[in-house]
């Protein structure tokens, strides 16, 4: 019901984690149809950049009025960091105060004085829910919690609430590794004259490092859904779920994974690893490239020759320049069951031929050393 900074700064962590799992699930997904030449009707969905960009811009962020607030000569107040955050962000549509408020003629009760808002989440705009296929989206109502309010007071205060550099010094000159760990910047060998970091641009810093880790990785994602408000067992609150769902932007993101392709993987490992389901690709492709816009590849004309043997409908396959897609997981599985079938025949195949020579070398020289044998014993007769 109360929000301060402390959930200011969770709220910006969250808006950069969704911005991940956009850039990661829905952005980055379907720019690859496009690269790879697949025909694709884009989907739409929001955005939250510019909610991201509202909290960090370098210059006219929130979190850059703040620091420039605590560090501008004279008494620091609420009264003056809401007109700076006036001056930097009131034309921006996901930012709301009195003062907008005034300037577009408004009364909204629910916001105090000495108070600012924040539009988070998609809001105002996303997609038709239940659509099963790309189509243009429509807007949506606001629903409670897309929208926060803050308390602007003590902002200014905890952001400035600095450990002194002699206090770290001291701390750090207690030779355990645990505290000097904790306490690196009391090293003298680190001392500067500077003035230290806010908690504002040390929140930041650390979460431009852990978007830098995590899009490095190939992250996965596990969704949980509060059901009901009051943590009770067995209620589930349709309403409730249905906003966490559109927030966290599922709904864009299903509708991504329906009219997509469940697998994708380049042609040569793709080749390498099914080429025994075919006989004319086994155990090596010989044949000629498959032409795509002008290039190709010779792996390419070997997956398509590879494919066009077995029992696979047309429309779940797509070929990229570089990459095959597959629409459904359940052909997917149908090509590991061959795979496998085909790997025991292989391995039948292989240890009769293996038992067969070893059947025929001891067979040869048995009667080698018959016809030896024989002819020692008739030269002594």
């Amino acid at each position: 019901q109360h929000n301060g900074f402390e959930q200011f700064v969770i709220n910006y962590c969250n808006e950069k984690l969704q911005q991940v799992f956009i850039l990661l699930t829905l952005k980055e997904e379907q720019e690859e149809y496009v690269r790879e030449g697949i025909q694709w009707s884009p989907v739409e969905f929001f955005d939250n950049s510019i909610i991201c960009d509202l909290i960090e811009n370098g210059s006219r962020g929130i979190l850059a009025m703040l620091d420039e607030e605590c560090l501008r000569p004279g008494a620091a107040s609420t009264d003056t960091l809401l007109r700076k955050l006036q001056q930097a962000c009131g034309a921006h549509g996901r930012y709301e105060s009195r003062e907008t408020h005034s300037a577009r003629r408004l009364h909204d009760a629910s916001l105090p004085a000495g108070c600012f808002r924040v539009h988070h989440y998609a809001g105002k705009v996303g997609a038709a829910p239940g659509a099963g296929v790309p189509g243009p989206p429509r807007q949506l109502p606001l629903m409670p919690g897309a929208q926060v309010t803050y308390d602007a007071s003590g902002f200014v205060e905890k952001n400035t609430d600095l450990l002194f550099r002699d206090l770290s010094q001291a701390v750090w000159a207690a030779r355990q590794p645990l505290l000097r760990g904790l306490f690196p910047e009391g090293d003298p060998r680190r001392a500067s004259l500077r003035l230290p970091p806010t908690a504002a641009s040390q929140v930041k810093a650390s979460v431009g490092a852990l978007m830098r880790n995590l899009y490095s990785k190939n992250p996965n994602y596990i969704r949980c859904i509060k059901p009901n408000e009051s943590k009770a067992p067995m209620v589930l609150v349709p309403e409730l779920v249905l906003a966490q769902i559109r927030y966290l932007g599922l709904l864009e993101n299903v509708r991504v994974r329906r009219a997509g392709y469940a697998f994708r993987q380049h042609y040569g490992p793709f080749l390498e690893r099914y080429k025994m389901l075919c006989a004319r690709t086994w155990p090596r492709w010989e044949g000629g490239e498959r032409r795509v816009g002008g290039g190709g590849t010779r792996r390419a004309a070997g997956v398509e020759t590879l494919l066009s043997e077995l029992p696979v409908p047309a429309e779940e396959l797509a070929f990229g320049h570089s990459k095959l897609f597959i629409r459904s997981p359940r052909t997917l599985f149908d090509l590991e069951r061959r795979r496998q079938e085909r790997l025991a025949q292989l391995a039948t195949l292989i240890q009769a031929a293996v038992r067969g020579w070893r059947c025929r070398t001891r067979f040869q020289l048995l009667r080698r050393s018959q016809i030896r044998i024989a002819a020692c014993f008739r030269g002594h007769a």
